[in-house]
């Protein structure tokens, strides 16, 4: 092991367990995400002394599942009090940043994480990222631990998702493991989510709207899984708010990622039927 890694996960340890001795017992409780139904399948919300999976359906899907799962992290923080602003530790593999660019402050701050609040640890491999999210793991001064390898290591196995439930229970702080790139595995994981892109709302003057997931529970350890939903993030409130299925910009969404090819080029017409050019009348004329 390179003498440079020794040093950043030695000073790791220092400044987590100086963090431990300043910090007080985290909280047990559970954290509710905002959305009725969601949380009453949840029993509640989300245990928080618990290891948490978040999948990106598709590498498309990274960002979205990167914003649930800092979505997750605040909501950790804003349902207990003395946890709103601790930081949250985010390990991550260099990889990660090569193929989806590294992580944008202002973007962060949009969301409704103060940038200051991060610590940002950068790892080569997905093993010493692992091993850094177990470190940070054990500290109750922090208010969530994301770990973020790429693709499947194989240092990952039932074994080290189960160091990181132990970790999580002992201090107190969820674990949210991000997983892009990567098949389901065998974890001792509370609840696994796949989450996919969902297109926002727009506001009004055609500003963009709220970021949108696409919500599936594929597991939940002793509870109800294999259910969907379809949420919006508000940054004011930190909280996750219903999207109704039938919602009119969803519908034009699907008609237009499903639509056929045209098979030749159209002239596009207004909805009066007519086609104005330099304002005068073309004389054309929608059929039908």
């Amino acid at each position: 092991m390179p003498v440079t890694t020794t040093l950043t996960l030695a000073d790791l340890r220092r400044s987590l367990a100086e963090g431990a001795l300043r910090a007080g017992p985290a909280s047990q409780a559970r954290i509710g995400l905002g959305v009725a139904s969601l949380d009453e399948t949840l029993n509640g919300g989300l245990a928080r002394a618990a290891l948490h999976e978040v999948y990106a359906a598709e590498i498309a899907d990274l960002a979205a599942a990167t914003g649930f799962a800092l979505g997750l992290a605040l909501r950790a923080g804003a349902a207990e009090e003395k946890a709103a602003e601790r930081p949250i530790l985010w390990a991550r593999q260099d990889f990660v940043d090569a193929e989806a660019g590294r992580l944008h402050a202002p973007g962060l701050n949009e969301l409704g994480l103060d940038p200051a609040r991060l610590l940002l640890v950068r790892a080569r491999d997905g093993e010493s990222v692992l091993r850094a999210g177990a470190e940070a793991a054990r500290c109750p001064a922090l208010g969530a631990v994301l770990i973020e390898p790429w693709g499947e290591p194989r240092s990952f196995d039932l074994t080290a998702s189960r160091r990181l439930v132990l970790a999580a229970e002992g201090s107190g702080v969820p674990v949210l493991l991000l997983r892009v790139a990567a098949a389901e595995a065998p974890s001792a994981a509370r609840t696994r989510w796949q989450v996919r892109t969902l297109a926002s709302r727009a506001l009004e003057a055609n500003a963009p709207g709220a970021p949108a997931f696409a919500l599936r529970l594929l597991r939940q350890r002793g509870g109800a899984a294999e259910r969907e939903w379809r949420v919006e993030w508000d940054r004011d409130r930190r909280s996750f708010a219903e999207r109704s299925l039938f919602d009119r910009s969803d519908r034009l969404a699907s008609r237009t990622d499903h639509a056929a090819p045209l098979s030749r080029p159209l002239v596009p017409l207004p909805g009066d039927g007519q086609v104005a050019a330099d304002g005068r009348d073309s004389g054309l004329r929608r059929a039908g």
